[in-house]
């Protein structure tokens, strides 16, 4: 079983590189679909303030940004340097490498999503396995309404809701990652305070409707598992219930959740880009909203050949740990 387990892993390894050359390719062409290029901006802002723009300067500005070349050749340059180089490319908008971009976004998006991603898991799992167990009590009609309260709320009315609260409340004016006081400050106990203050409102609304999925997905099917006869068996061994709802039911219920790691690298990147841009965090989705609007190819092409790896790669990862602790997938 290892061995095929190895070669299973190798297989689906092979698989992902030809994805990745191809994604890659539709992403940079993605970006440059649509009608004109940040070049036009640019003339057209030249236009306005000296009233015209001469042919030598245009073609001047198309070399100097590498419009001049066909888009294959522009792709060719580009993910050479990504790959060989590290360089991701200059921002047209802000005249500044896009790693650099990239290097202030993804840390604090990856802290949000992460701390996100945890408190989804450490609420949704016993909600959902006390759901499942308890079918049909007064908590479970309780957690079920707040389930479809979470999922048909969206994030970000929520995130302007509870705004108002901690404000009125606790006098709390929670957006961004940090007190104006402590923009920019060294690190110390009160700045990571601060820092885990302005952490509540985006973890609580963006977690708010992943938790409700994760219950409901987790409920449904640990309620389909506890019909089938190898619980019926479990029980009549003698087994105390506890063994059999997380050793045996939470352990089959717990794999399509598993499935979802494809979706958790790329959420962990690209952040809600509505309720960052409410909640004023600086997280990549904002950013990358940015880009798009202003057609600034090279930061939204990076943005979306990141998404779309880490895309790739959580499908494997979860294609691996699926094959790993279900024996019914056939390598």
């Amino acid at each position: 079983m290892g061995s095929e387990l190895i070669t299973f892993i190798i297989r689906r390894v092979l698989f992902v590189i030809p994805n990745l050359i191809l994604i890659s390719i539709v992403s940079f062409i993605i970006i440059l679909a649509p009608p004109g290029d940040i070049l036009t901006t640019r003339i057209l802002e030249l236009q306005e303030a000296y009233g015209s723009v001469a042919d030598e300067q245009i073609a001047a500005l198309r070399h100097r940004y590498g419009l001049d070349q066909p888009i294959l050749a522009q792709y060719y340059k580009w993910i050479k340097k990504i790959l060989f180089q590290g360089d991701f490319g200059m921002s047209f908008e802000e005249n500044r490498p896009v790693k650099e971009i990239l290097l202030s976004r993804i840390p604090p998006t990856v802290l949000i999503t992460s701390v996100t991603l945890l408190f989804i898991y450490l609420v949704a799992v016993p909600i959902g396995v006390y759901s499942a167990v308890n079918q049909y009590s007064f908590f479970d009609y309780v957690f079920t309404f707040c389930a479809f309260i979470g999922i048909a709320t969206p994030n970000f009315l929520l995130a302007l809701v509870l705004m108002y609260i901690f404000y009125e409340s606790f006098g709390w004016s929670l957006g961004g990652l940090y007190s104006q006081g402590f923009q920019g400050a060294s690190w110390s106990v009160a700045k990571f305070v601060d820092l885990g203050k302005h952490l509540v409102l985006p973890v609580i609304v963006l977690g708010t409707a992943g938790t409700a999925g994760l219950v409901r997905v987790l409920r449904g099917t640990m309620l389909d598992e506890m019909k089938k006869a190898y619980v019926q068996t479990a029980r009549s061994k003698g087994l105390a219930e506890r063994i059999v709802v997380w050793k045996h039911i939470f352990r089959i219920a717990v794999l399509p959740i598993v499935s979802t790691v494809g979706w958790l690298l790329p959420a962990i990147i690209s952040g809600e880009a509505i309720t960052s841009i409410v909640l004023n965090l600086p997280t990549t989705g904002a950013r990358l909203l940015d880009a798009l609007k202003a057609q600034d190819m090279y930061v939204a092409g990076s943005f979306i050949l990141i998404l779309s790896t880490l895309t790739i790669v959580g499908t494997l990862i979860s294609d691996i740990l699926l094959a790993a602790l279900d024996p019914r997938i056939k390598y």
